[in-house]
């Protein structure tokens, strides 16, 4: 998040609303992108976590080695098909002709960053799931404030534009991903990586892909259904394209604190399970709602009070400011129900079901709310009415959660009983 805000902010504010809204009109196709595979490596945390819960440590490393080898291979595809259909995606998608060349010159640099992305999300994952969740923080740190220096750099001395935001980018990552192996190949802990042994098992591959094809599905389904919707905010011009773009970033950060609930609580389930310690499983997800519940309250107040003046950081045009606040203040009283949906869907993947997360979310953020779409764009122009096609499939998909997760038989005890 910071990494793409800290894009926004410096293009914004050097180089102005047109590149702002070129950042923000690539970002739901990285989103696309990198969603599929944060979704493989989800699946891949899943299967390691629940070794490492077994205390099954052979099929542990294989499923480590498994894991770095569908990296570097899936690393290779998307960035090829990235940089061919990089500015077909972006005429799909209705890009105005006034950011379209900046739009193409920022997500052709980014492409080339994807494999750093992964291998990092990857080795991150990897530590995550024996319990090493600060290492990869210290990482990130370090590499965002990196990133941050070279933005201001490259675009404001250097007047790179928004290339020397991309440029920024792609570093930083590559120096996250290299450090993030250099600690899983130097560590004398079971989760070494060894690089000959880095391959494909097809027992522990097919496990791998069970677990984490339907997220990875999830993921970029959701991200593609956002990339049709950013085709509605697109024919508004790009004032109301950069007020949307700079909202979602701050969407992005409110979201942090329930993403990393939603990763804890799928290792938790992970490990529990692998030590078949069902009954800490239930206990965890209520008391991970109640924490995420009481964080995306706070964060609700705080935006209500200054999300305005978030806004403007990235740019002080009115028009701009006014469209995000409008977005802003539709979203705020729905962000209650967002708690629920991140938990349930973590224990879920950490269980093993994958796929009920999947089917949930592709139903609600996909077809329901391009359905909204279509139909509310043929009775208004109104930009609100497009705005509240978020918060509507919010409700449904919590709702669907929360009749699955007390409603159907999840647990392996519960299962086998």
């Amino acid at each position: 998040q910071l990494y793409n805000a800290v894009d926004s902010y410096v293009v914004g504010n050097y180089v102005g609303k047109v590149a702002l809204a070129a950042v923000g009109a690539s970002t739901p196709i990285i989103n696309m992108l990198i969603g599929f595979f944060m979704g493989i490596s989800t699946g891949a945390g899943v299967v390691i976590a629940q070794f490492f819960g077994a205390g099954n440590t052979c099929k542990m490393k294989r499923a480590i080695h498994n894991s770095i080898a569908l990296t570097l291979v899936m690393g290779v595809v998307l960035t090829i098909v990235g940089l061919l259909f990089n500015d077909p995606i972006l005429k799909a998608i209705g890009v105005p002709s006034e950011v379209f060349s900046e739009a193409s010159t920022y997500l052709s640099i980014y492409f080339w960053s994807l494999i750093f992305v992964m291998v990092y999300n990857m080795g991150s994952g990897i530590l995550r799931s024996v319990g090493d969740s600060k290492r990869p923080l210290y990482f990130l740190i370090f590499s965002s404030v990196v990133n941050i220096i070279l933005d201001f750099l490259f675009v404001k001395y250097f007047h790179f534009g928004v290339a020397g935001a991309g440029y920024a980018t792609l570093i930083a990552q590559a120096i996250s991903a290299i450090m993030v192996m250099y600690v899983l190949m130097k560590t004398e802990d079971d989760y070494k990586v060894i690089l000959k042994e880095i391959g494909f098992d097809k027992e522990i591959l097919l496990k791998i892909i069970k677990i984490g094809l339907p997220t990875g599905f999830q993921q970029s389904i959701v991200s593609l259904s956002n990339v049709i919707v950013q085709s509605y905010i697109n024919v508004y011009g790009a004032s109301v394209i950069a007020g949307y773009s700079v909202t979602i970033k701050i969407d992005g950060f409110v979201n942090l604190p329930l993403q990393a609930f939603n990763m804890a609580i799928t290792t938790f389930v992970g490990q529990n399970i692998g030590a078949k310690q069902y009954d800490r499983v239930k206990k965890g997800a209520y008391i991970t709602t109640a924490l995420a519940t009481l964080t995306i309250a706070c964060f609700v107040v705080i935006m209500y009070f200054f999300g305005r003046d978030f806004i403007a950081l990235f740019n002080q045009e009115k028009d701009v400011i006014d469209a995000g606040r409008l977005m802003q203040l539709t979203f705020l009283p729905f962000y209650i129900v967002l708690p629920i949906n991140q938990v349930i869907n973590g224990v879920l993947r950490g269980a093993g079901r994958s796929a009920v997360p999947m089917y949930v979310m592709i139903f609600s953020f996909v077809f329901l709310r391009q359905i909204y779409l279509f139909l509310i764009t043929k009775v208004t122009s109104d930009i609100v009415y497009v705005f509240l096609g978020w918060p509507t499939t919010w409700v449904v998909c919590s709702l669907i959660f929360i009749i699955y997760f007390f409603k159907v038989q999840w647990l392996p005890q519960e299962k086998d009983a």
